[in-house]
């Protein structure tokens, strides 16, 4: 019986991306055999990585005691650990990282601000900095200069993070949101909003220098 073929890591794991469809009662007995091949080479994390279209081999992972590690829009993770020592398969992401944006012209003491159509603040007549969320791999100077340019057409060069806080199970009540409040310095002037997200813009004068 020919085993599954896998990538090994440098953790004495191996990781199979099945690429081409298979009937559930052969993958399930090519399974079996490379999980015995991979117990006797000394293995210990084994990750089955199915793209869309292969539900059909969900079952079997599980049956042979594989578990649900993460999703992605692309694909479903799943993870056993057949060694005898301790598991120390790491749990998937638990945190978002948000940022806020201080845009700050400090020559005419003006400070950026919006109103959102949505979230917490809509309808409470409420002015905030702008807010997002970075993208995945992106840096967090890039994410909060992205968000203001997409909320208010401002473009704006990073200067530094002012400050950060970590709230829990702050996302689907689960994960942990990382938020960083970032300066930045406008680099122009006129205002476009965001129409989906932002139901207005503007500069707000404040007296007291920062």
């Amino acid at each position: 019986m020919d085993i599954l073929i896998g990538e090994t890591d440098n953790y004495d794991g191996v990781t199979v991306t099945m690429n081409e469809p298979m009937d559930a009662e052969v993958f399930t007995h090519r399974l079996r055999a490379s999980l015995s091949h991979w117990r006797q080479e000394g293995k210990k994390g084994i990750w089955i990585k199915l793209p869309l279209g292969f539900a059909n081999l969900i079952e079997s992972a599980v049956t042979e005691g594989f578990r649900y590690h993460h999703a992605e829009p692309e694909y479903l993770m799943l993870v056993s650990w057949i060694s005898n020592t301790p598991d120390t398969i790491p749990a998937n992401a638990s945190h978002i990282v948000g940022v806020g944006a201080l845009v700050l012209n400090k020559s005419t003491r003006e400070v950026l601000v919006v109103q959102e159509k949505s979230g917490y603040f809509r309808d409470k007549n409420v002015w905030k900095l702008p807010t997002g969320v970075v993208h995945e791999g992106e840096d967090i100077c890039d994410g909060v200069a992205r968000e203001v340019e997409e909320e208010t057409g401002i473009i704006a060069d990073f200067v530094e993070v002012l400050s950060f806080r970590q709230s829990h199970k702050a996302f689907l009540k689960q994960k942990t949101d990382l938020f960083f409040l970032c300066v930045l310095t406008p680099r122009s002037y006129d205002i476009t909003e965001q129409k989906s997200e932002i139901l207005e813009a503007k500069v707000y004068y404040y007296y007291k220098p920062f």
